[in-house]
């Protein structure tokens, strides 16, 4: 990876070792990138598969592993559903390590939901955090580093342009609305020199994962494995440096080929 010259990157939604969020973030910091990293307790406590072992305490433990890679590291414990969490979470970024210029939309909200169990408080629930903080924090980003410098935006999706998801509709509806608005933006940002991309990383070992669904899943990977953290954060790492300057409004499906 060939870094911006503004190193400093933001990811959100990292409260577990075997997340995403937490692989981008070893990544971009071996690269030597700064780190500013989101992350939201009680979301990530409901979750089954949140294991107290290993994830209790977690920020911090990351934190530290982060600076042993010689970049500087901070965090901020947020709420992305609140209306004002963007700008709040810009202005500590500022503060604290300055002007960023990789924004890792990774934090998501997803509950099950088909169409016997949907409400208006489920479907709330996800737009807060899917659609409303990833797109308001998008434009305030854009919008803070414009005359500045250029900047990489990278969301996450889940494969909506691909495949239904049948009893999970209100998060593949949300996660299909940053798909339409990451062409679009892109297409916004692009004389800023500000590209924003969404990855599809298709099904990752997370720790959602029980060995039954392993091993269910395994044969459709053509490659033989399931996909890992470290898959997605090689992919996201590229698309945050230098050398994807030309790499813009694409939702890249990094899934090992995964058969839908």
């Amino acid at each position: 990876m060939s870094p911006l010259n503004s190193s400093i990157a933001i990811v959100t939604g990292v409260g577990r070792e075997k997340g995403i969020g937490t692989a981008v973030c070893r990544a971009l910091a071996a690269a030597g990138v700064d780190i500013f990293f989101t992350y939201w307790s009680a979301y990530d406590r409901s979750m089954p598969f949140y294991d107290r072992d290993t994830d209790d305490g977690w920020p911090e433990k990351l934190k530290e592993q982060v600076q042993n890679y010689g970049v500087r590291c901070a965090s901020l414990e947020l709420d992305l559903s609140k209306k004002d969490a963007p700008e709040k979470l810009l202005d500590v970024v500022e503060e604290r390590l300055g002007s960023p210029a990789i924004l890792i939309n990774n934090a998501t909200y997803s509950i099950d939901a088909g169409f016997k169990s949907m409400n208006a408080a489920i479907l709330d629930a996800h737009y807060e955090v899917n659609v409303r903080g990833t797109l308001l924090l998008t434009t305030a980003f854009a919008r803070r580093i414009e005359g500045r410098h250029g900047g990489r935006v990278i969301h996450m999706v889940s494969g909506q342009d691909q495949s239904p998801e049948p009893g999970n509709l209100a998060y593949v509806s949300t996660k299909g609305a940053v798909s339409a608005f990451t062409k679009s933006a892109a297409i916004e940002l692009a004389p800023l020199n500000i590209t924003v991309n969404a990855v599809d990383p298709g099904p990752t070992n997370t720790g959602w994962m029980t060995e039954t669904l392993k091993d269910e899943l395994k044969p459709r990977f053509p490659m033989g494995r399931i996909g890992e953290p470290e898959d997605a954060a090689r992919l996201i790492c590229f698309l945050a440096g230098e050398d994807s300057g030309w790499v813009t409004g694409q939702i890249i499906h990094s899934d090992g080929g995964f058969l839908s």
